[in-house]
């Protein structure tokens, strides 16, 4: 192909990239805690030329890397005792299968055993010793703002809210959970890739719930916008084709 179709094929390939990762973020727009996916263009390098000197700059866009905007969002009012909402920097702890994740989805309830899980089953981090939560009667749970959690008067634990250095090191596992990777961006391994660290700047809010950050509205703004990047590289390529097949064309007439 020349070099017209193939940036344009290219260019095609990212928009099918970002229409995914919307497609996933307007799913995703009624999960609490859910923070929408974004991208970042750059253009195709090959990988064997990436340690070059001076490498050439490709010409095919691409979606170089996508991130997470953990923007904070909006709190919803749900009056129920277990579910919890942070305002500032941070994350719930959780007991995942393969180890801890981390989460902004604070819509959690109690088992029937009395401990504190999240809507898949996964049990909330408590710091400290007792390491989940567990609870004596069946009398309601009260959290203060710096995530105590009482019972009849009585301290059963403090939530495990954790904050990152580097938050875009962190991995989504799925729609509102996140692990701590244990390699850096080079392959090497850490121990704490992201950073992890106390969140001393985050408020524990009970009876409340954080709406999901990809807001429908802007979703489908973006989404009018890579349609018609779709329709001008599709004419593009249209462009490029008829260009083709007239050189083809009239070099076969001059050569008759």
């Amino acid at each position: 192909m020349d070099a017209l179709t193939t940036a344009a094929a290219s260019g095609l390939q990212s928009r099918m990239d970002a229409l995914d990762m919307l497609a996933n973020n307007v799913a995703n727009s009624g999960t609490s805690g859910f923070k929408a996916d974004r991208e970042f263009y750059g253009t195709y390098l090959a990988p064997e030329l990436a340690n070059e000197s001076n490498p050439i700059v490709g010409e095919s866009p691409v979606v170089q890397k996508p991130w997470t905007d953990f923007g904070q969002s909006t709190l919803v009012n749900t009056g129920s005792p277990t579910d919890l909402a942070l305002s500032g920097s941070g994350f719930f702890s959780v007991n995942g299968p393969n180890g801890p994740l981390y989460t902004r989805n604070g819509n959690f309830h109690l088992s029937a055993q009395g401990v504190l899980v999240t809507a898949e089953g996964y049990p909330v981090r408590l710091s400290g010793t007792p390491s989940t939560l567990q609870v004596q009667s069946n009398s309601p749970i009260q959290v203060s703002s710096n995530g105590e959690i009482y019972q009849d008067g009585a301290l059963l634990g403090q939530l495990d809210v954790t904050d990152f250095k580097d938050p875009s090191q962190l991995k989504k596992t799925s729609a509102a959970y996140f692990q701590n990777p244990k390699q850096d961006a080079n392959g090497s391994p850490v121990s704490d890739a992201a950073g992890a660290v106390a969140a001393v700047n985050a408020q524990v809010n009970q009876g409340k719930l954080e709406s999901s950050n990809a807001a429908p509205t802007e979703a489908a703004a973006r989404m009018i916008t890579l349609l018609r990047n779709f329709e001008m590289l599709q004419h593009a390529i249209k462009l490029g084709t008829e260009m083709n097949q007239h050189a083809v064309q009239e070099v076969a007439r001059v050569g008759s």
